[in-house]
């Protein structure tokens, strides 16, 4: 994602290390408590009680295309907020309900005693406009008369300036449009967009006045009356919302249950576990984006829903086992914004995969460089990476010939652009002085240092982006096979054999028993203890005794926190666990490190990784698993420590349940021979049972359950379409 500054440890790296696209926090997330929903290109965070409040770190509000159309929702009831009973999203996202009564009031004839008014509040987004209903429902002896008010505002922030980014001038805000029960909030951006908060009252007694509609309700004794309010987000467009409540909801319900994720049942014989999964599920049926390419799961709310290169591919890459439609999703939109010239403005060169695409006024006008931005080092590989992976899920070979150009294109940018020393190893410096200094997925200023803490000098060559190459060559090597490329595949197979010699001599620390973080220009490795080893395991670019060496290390006591691997070991000099990325726990990078063991006949890894994340999602809001987590060790009868301004949802946190649970079932399809192989399955104490229903691996489906017996783990076949061998390794 992008960046944050860390702890430093002297004044020049203060300097050094700067304030890049850092997100400011006067408040803890976690103390605000909101509540999100999210449709496409519109996503809204409410507080608990479904209003929008200018308070704490002031992320609240309803943005679309990356601009906040609503700033400020007010419910009052005769003046006054009413009073929280419980709020919650509902378990598939889609609906955010909200209990409410009144406080002790006077009314002009005799007192209301709290607790008289239920007040039901349900509200969900569908396309750019959220949907708001309120049922009024009287359980007093005797009639109420009310003044319901709704207050709004409208600052049309830009996310970045949300965030935390001071623009030198900003658009012109428009004077506020009142007709009957509708309110116009206007703001024509530099951009030369004119951009529209359309709200509107569904209550015949509704007046509109500036920002304000207001009402009188009259309620007899147990008696009950509803009314909606739509906000709609416009960008230059005049048409008016069709839709009503009923339908809309109706529209988005079938939405979801048509997602790609929702053909495979998981259920295990643990609730905490199924409850993970289910709301892992969910967020991510939520963030999957449908775009002309194909599905497309967008980052993470509120900071990064848009489409981001790396967490696309990952996400996709966590979800392929259950899912490749999403994967082929992700591909082509990714083959469909592949850079073809070089652009030092936004780090792009031929063949270079997109890091980020953003569609606000800020990042139009080039106020931020992230419009059309490709600084990033491993999305190219991981693309490739993606490629053969899907197609050994689904022996698509017509669709890898159709991106067979974008495939040959990435190979290019590898060895040309990536490689910019010709020593063999790819690397990266930014091009332009606004882009990202470090462009791995610690993408911190100060992610990249050396043994004493200084930060390494440019170019920078990370372990984990030579994995991804090593993986990138052999995967595309045997798709080159298979599709009849022959000198390609000979030719990819002994560079990747090359990478592999060079990276095992030049990488490996012996005092560290892991791989270097990285080496710099000069090749002097930045000796720390960090994942980014663990992302080494998986492409078979380390040697079995060097993959076990990391994997003891990873699991050690000073990296593994209790829930999760640490980003980086507390005794390494830049360690900091409030840090983004120097001490952290993300569950991504557990899942990819976990993932590594897939195929290893003891599962300690994954099942230990599984466990911590596992119970983690049990400390959560809504099960949910955020971006990230303070690197705090764990404490008896303590939860985590929330990271203030982490996104939740995060795509890749979510995907990450399924990627883990795949590695301890070491499940790995190939579908070319029609075949799932299950490698050493193994599952925690704490899990007696996992069933897998309506698994397709092309024409075929199958129903499969593992079930633990002491030290073992057994497999049965429940149900099986079609032709598909089962083949389990012991």
């Amino acid at each position: 994602m992008l960046t944050e500054k860390a702890r430093s440890v002297s004044s020049e790296d203060v300097i050094e290390v700067g304030q890049q696209f850092y997100i400011r926090a006067s408040s803890s997330l976690a103390d605000d408590r909101t509540r999100v929903l999210l449709h496409g290109d519109t996503f809204a965070i409410f507080d608990r009680g479904g209003d929008i409040q200018p308070v704490g770190f002031g992320q609240q509000g309803i943005f679309y295309k990356e601009t906040r159309h609503l700033s400020r929702l007010d419910l009052r009831v005769r003046g006054t907020r009413p009073l929280l009973l419980s709020s919650t999203v509902r378990e598939d996202n889609v609906l955010f309900g909200v209990d409410l009564t009144n406080p002790d009031m006077e009314l002009d004839e005799c007192p209301l005693p709290r607790g008289s008014l239920h007040i039901y509040r349900t509200k969900f987004l569908c396309d750019s406009t959220c949907f708001d209903k309120i049922t009024f429902h009287n359980y007093a002896e005797r009639a109420a008369d009310l003044e319901i008010t709704f207050d709004f505002d409208a600052d049309f922030a830009d996310i970045f300036e949300v965030r935390g980014e001071k623009r030198a001038k900003r658009g012109k805000l428009l004077p506020p449009k009142s007709t009957g029960r509708r309110i116009e909030l206007g703001y024509e951006g530099l951009d030369g967009i004119r951009r529209v908060t359309r709200i509107e009252c569904s209550h015949a007694a509704g007046e509109a006045d500036g920002k304000s509609i207001s009402f009188p309700l009259h309620l007899e004794a147990h008696a009950e009356d509803s009314l909606t309010i739509t906000v709609e987000c416009i960008h230059d467009q005049p048409e008016e919302v069709t839709a009503t409540y009923e339908s809309a909801l109706q529209s988005l319900t079938q939405e979801r249950r048509k997602s790609p994720l929702s053909q495979v049942e998981i259920e295990t014989s643990n609730e905490q576990l199924n409850s993970w999964l289910r709301r892992s599920r969910a967020d991510l049926e939520m963030m999957i984006t449908e775009t002309p390419q194909g599905p497309y799961p967008y980052a993470g709310v509120p900071w990064f829903s848009t489409v981001f290169g790396r967490d696309g591919i990952i996400t996709a890459l966590e979800l392929l086992w259950l899912e490749p439609s999403i994967a082929r999703g992700v591909l082509c939109y990714l083959a469909s914004t592949q850079a073809t010239e070089v652009d030092r403005q936004r780090d792009a060169e031929p063949g270079k995969i997109l890091h980020e695409m953003r569609k606000g006024e800020m990042a139009r006008l080039r106020e931020v460089p992230f419009g059309m931005y490709y600084g990033t080092i491993d999305a190219t590989p991981l693309f490739l990476v993606l490629a053969a992976a899907y197609y050994q899920r689904t022996a698509d070979a017509e669709f890898l010939r159709s991106i067979w150009h974008n495939v040959q294109a990435a190979l290019d940018w590898i060895d040309r652009y990536g490689d910019r020393d010709g020593d063999g190893f790819v690397e990266y410096e930014r091009q332009n002085d606004n882009g990202l200094v470090q462009q791995g997925w610690k993408d911190s200023s100060d992610s990249v240092f050396y043994k004493d803490g200084r930060l390494a000098k440019a170019p920078i060559a990370l372990c984990e982006v030579q994995s991804y190459v090593y993986a990138a060559k052999m995967g595309i090597a045997d798709v080159a096979s298979e599709l009849g490329y022959d000198d390609m595949a000979q030719k990819l197979r002994r560079q990747a054999m090359e990478l592999q010699g060079r990276f095992q001599r030049e990488f490996w620390c012996e005092e560290l028993s892991m791989f270097a973080l990285a080496l710099d220009g000069e090749k002097r490795p930045c000796a720390v203890r960090s994942s980014n080893a663990g992302h080494c395991l998986f492409s078979g670019i380390a040697s079995k005794q060097q993959s076990h060496a990391v994997a003891k290390v990873l699991t050690s006591d000073a990296l593994f926190s209790g829930w999760g691997i640490r980003t980086l070991a507390p005794d390494e000099q830049r360690y900091n666990p409030m840090s983004y990325h120097n001490g952290s726990v993300w569950p991504h990078d557990n899942a990819v490190i976990a993932f590594g063991a897939l195929r290893w006949p003891r599962k300690e890894l994954p099942l230990r990784v599984l466990s911590g994340l596992m119970d983690l999602s049990t400390k959560v809001n809504l099960h949910r698993l955020p971006e990230l987590i303070c690197g705090f060790g764990r404490r008896p009868g303590k939860g985590p420590t929330l990271y203030p301004v982490a996104c939740s949802p995060q795509a890749w946190a979510a995907g990450s349940a399924f990627m883990v649970l795949q590695a301890c079932l070491g499940l790995e399809v190939h579908a070319p021979d029609s075949r799932i192989t299950l490698h050493f399955t193994s599952l925690p104490d704490s899990v007696h049972e996992v069933r897998i229903r309506n698994l397709r691996v092309g024409s075929a489906c199958v129903d499969l359950s593992f079930e633990r017996y002491n030290e073992s783990t057994g497999v049965e076949i429940l149900r099986r379409s079609g032709e598909l061998e089962i083949v389990s390794v012991r």
